[in-house]
């Protein structure tokens, strides 16, 4: 019988208490730690909505992010990221997130039909990001990390860099949205201690191509973010 903890009422959690629930779970069962916080609803990176970032790059066309290929978003969460590539840029889109509870949800967004482009080419997976393997014509065009980085252990971000890279064709493009930026670097994640320069090491063999603040960001996420676009060398 699993001992996780379940909480009747997380909505009337303030913040701090949000990321303290989090934190418990994660520390009492590492990896179904994530399952059990979607269960109760202590999903604070959940922003209900495309983040505005990500709509704002993509939109802008700053980037020329291909439009036919394949597109990965480790821990998608419910998904409204990877249905908003999927929709726009047209590619197939995998959503990944170790969590079966995520994943379902994010089922039951893109068959609800209010999110996303009809057709769009989205599935919805339950997977270990670092535990994937590709055949090389299988491997994707572009990659999207926003609160990946930071949720996993910072030990594990070569690894995390590694991944990236293996999973990736030549030239592939990675999306990264930074959140959050403000943290001591003595905290006790997750989130994880986070700064900009901690993508360099993972990320060699990569080229930054544009690193920016956001216009438009969600209110708590204010001066708090960046978002960068790096290219695969090819």
């Amino acid at each position: 019988m699993s001992s996780a903890k379940v909480f009747s009422n997380p909505e009337a959690l303030g913040p701090e208490d949000v990321m303290k629930r989090l934190k418990a779970f994660i520390a009492e069962r590492p990896d179904q730690g994530w399952d059990d916080a979607w269960k109760n609803g202590v999903t604070p990176w959940d922003a209900k909505t495309v983040l505005p970032p990500l709509r704002d790059l993509i939109e802008s066309g700053a980037v020329k992010f291909p439009t036919s290929g394949r597109a990965l978003v480790p821990g998608c969460g419910k998904g409204y990221d990877a249905i908003f590539i999927a929709s726009t840029l047209g590619l197939d889109t995998l959503a990944a997130d170790i969590s079966p509870t995520a994943v379902e949800a994010a089922n039951a967004l893109l068959a609800s039909g209010t999110v996303g482009a009809p057709g769009a080419k989205v599935t919805f997976k339950e997977a270990d990001f670092f535990k994937m393997t590709l055949p090389e014509d299988q491997k994707f065009d572009l990659i999207y990390d926003y609160t990946f980085f930071v949720a996993i252990s910072p030990s594990r971000r070569l690894e995390w860099g590694r991944q990236i890279t293996a999973l990736t064709k030549p030239g592939a493009y990675l999306i990264t949205l930074m959140f959050p930026l403000d943290q001591p670097p003595d905290v006790q994640g997750p989130p994880n201690y986070l700064r900009p320069e901690h993508y360099d090491e993972p990320l060699k063999g990569w080229t930054r191509i544009l690193y920016e603040e956001p216009k438009n960001s969600l209110p708590t996420h204010v001066g708090r973010e960046m978002i960068a676009v790096w290219k695969k060398n090819e």
